[in-house]
């Protein structure tokens, strides 16, 4: 075989692979600092003594429910912002166009608040309990899918729309057949934007003011100087995030991919 083919399998091969070499290179040398003297293993707990710290935690059924109570939080707040920003973007984007007009800069202002700001006032409303966990989650998810759905119908082609009322669909076949589907990529961003976002604002929450949770059990790790589970928990809290990016993309993929298959085709 000529070389240039073999240099050019391996390279390829190398390309393929480069992201899980870089990760297997982190780990490695995470593994290795604190044996090699650099790091003091009582401030950054290696890679396997982490993993041990998780399994003892599973085995002490401390992960599931803390998993459990996060998720759940998470999701409520995440649904109910969609539940409430899919349609209020459909009328804003679509029939009141004028008023969204002159209520976007105030609705662009109120989206750049920091939401640990109006913590306190989530508390005092809705007390220390899940109500204000799950206010806060509502508060950051809101925006991005609302301005993700504003976009998304202000985008369709009015095209579309005038073809299918020239065959004579009617209000609900319209919405379904046609404004749904085509501004379904940006509600879906707003969707995937919003969803990351409620799960790592919800950790910041519970190291605030909560008895469970992942997010607690990194603040009580944390005041109690425990490393190894401090260091567990952050991994699992990655871990989580990087399962639920995943699972979104293969989502959006399944649902929108038309969109990305048909733009692809134009070319």
């Amino acid at each position: 075989m000529p070389q240039e083919q073999i240099t050019g399998r391996r390279g390829g091969w190398l390309a393929r692979h480069l992201d899980k070499l870089s990760i297997l290179l982190f780990f490695a040398a995470w593994q290795a600092a604190p044996q090699l003297g650099g790091i003091v293993e009582t401030f950054i707990a290696p890679p396997t003594l982490v993993l041990k710290t998780l399994y003892e935690m599973f085995q002490a059924e401390e992960l599931l429910p803390s998993i459990g109570v996060s998720l759940f939080r998470s999701a409520t707040g995440f649904f109910l912002a969609a539940a409430v920003a899919i349609p209020l973007g459909f009328l804003l984007g679509g029939s009141f166009r004028t008023f969204e007009r002159l209520v976007n800069p105030v609705l662009r202002f109120l989206g750049q608040v920091n939401p640990f700001s109006l913590f306190p006032l989530f508390i005092l409303i809705f007390g220390i309990g899940e109500m204000s966990k799950v206010a806060m989650i509502f508060w950051v998810c809101i925006w991005p899918i609302l301005f993700n759905t504003v976009n998304g119908v202000k985008q369709i082609d009015p095209l579309l729309v005038k073809s299918a009322r020239s065959m004579g669909c009617g209000v609900a076949t319209l919405f379904f057949r046609v404004i749904l589907p085509a501004a379904s990529p940006g509600i879906f961003h707003g969707l995937k934007m919003g969803c990351g976002t409620a799960f790592f604002m919800l950790i910041a929450a519970e190291m605030i003011g909560a008895s469970a949770g992942l997010g607690w059990l990194v603040w009580n790790a944390q005041i109690n100087f425990q490393m190894p589970q401090l260091f567990a928990a952050t991994v699992l809290i990655s871990t989580l995030g990087l399962i639920l990016n995943h699972s979104f993309a293969l989502l959006e993929g399944k649902l929108v991919g038309w969109k990305q298959r048909s733009v692809t085709e134009n070319f």
